[in-house]
């Protein structure tokens, strides 16, 4: 993980994180994104005062500028032109265009994510999916299985996708990521949510020591484990099935939407709601820490194999 670049979030600045995090550098400043706006700018005055320069329409554009502001946004333009330099496009992740194409996202190198002026990246970097979203502690690895239904989560939320189109610069996290994966033991949290658990840390730790813990022998324990175990094992077919049908309910409902449904309660499908998108890839993760944290209490006596960490 160490290798991989993450810029966190510094005032309003989210476009130039989404862009230097996408292009896994420090490419661009926002000197350098300001200048790639009032360039806009320009061309759209010089457009516009073909039509007359004494017209509303033009008294209206010389307003302060769409492509930023002094908080440190930029518009899609500006981004637009950011990646036009590095030769790379972008497709708006459910157009008319892109869908046609029926490409499966899992196929894809990277899309940028935008809502209410806020804007992050979700790239493949060797063979797995990262967000890398500049409001988090660090980059979040996504499983292959999860990447459909975190998009669709997305959209359900409002956000607006667009694929990257064309060839990334070459990076050290994609080369390093190509011969080895990362397992990721926790989570990344919000920026502001680390430093409120970081605030109430001492005052757990007393609670904590205030309680006495039964203390089970070693058979009582072996016992826990196995059954631990065996829980998990079968709740993986349930998990998998519940997954297949969350995405193909949630992705049909943004591709068809509008389209009226047959009659008959046996075939109608209904599109989940954003809140049970978010409770099932919520439910997903804390099962899969769980599961790491029992299997590093045994110590790892039925390890098939060294695995490489973060």
């Amino acid at each position: 993980m160490e290798s991989i670049f993450h810029e966190k979030q510094e005032g309003s600045l989210c476009a130039q994180h989404c862009l230097n995090n996408l292009l896994q550098g420090e490419y661009f400043s926002p000197v350098e994104l300001s200048s790639i706006a009032q360039q806009l700018d320009e061309e759209e005055r010089m457009r516009m005062a073909e039509g007359g320069v004494q017209t509303e329409e033009y008294r209206t554009f010389l307003q302060p500028s769409g492509n930023m502001d002094d908080s440190g946004f930029f518009s899609i333009q500006v981004i637009s032109n950011a990646l036009g330099v590095w030769g790379l496009e972008i497709v708006l992740f459910n157009s008319r265009e892109y869908q046609q194409l029926q490409m499966d996202p899992m196929h894809e190198k990277a899309f940028i994510c935008n809502y209410k002026e806020h804007w992050f990246t979700v790239r493949k970097l060797g063979q797995q999916w990262f967000n890398l979203n500049s409001l988090l502690t660090g980059p979040e690895l996504i499983s292959d299985t999860y990447l459909a239904l975190f998009l669709a989560q997305l959209q359900q939320e409002g956000y607006s996708i667009f694929v990257i189109r064309g060839n990334l610069p070459e990076c050290e996290a994609d080369q390093i990521l190509r011969i080895m994966r990362v397992e990721q033991q926790q989570r990344p949290k919000l920026i502001g949510e680390e430093e409120a658990q970081r605030m109430s840390a001492p005052h757990a730790s007393e609670t904590t020591h205030t309680a006495e813990e039964p203390v089970l022998d070693e058979d009582e324990e072996e016992l826990r484990k196995a059954l631990a175990l065996s829980r998990q094992d079968l709740q993986v077919e349930d998990e998998e099935a519940d997954l297949r049908r969350a995405i193909q309910m949630s992705m049909q409902g943004s591709s068809d939407a509008g389209s009226s449904a047959p009659a008959g309660g046996s075939s109608e499908k209904q599109t989940l709601s954003a809140e049970e998108l978010r409770r099932r890839r919520q439910a997903y993760f804390d099962r899969q820490q769980n599961a790491q944290d029992s299997s590093s209490s045994t110590g790892g006596g039925t390890d098939s194999g060294p695995k490489p960490t973060q």
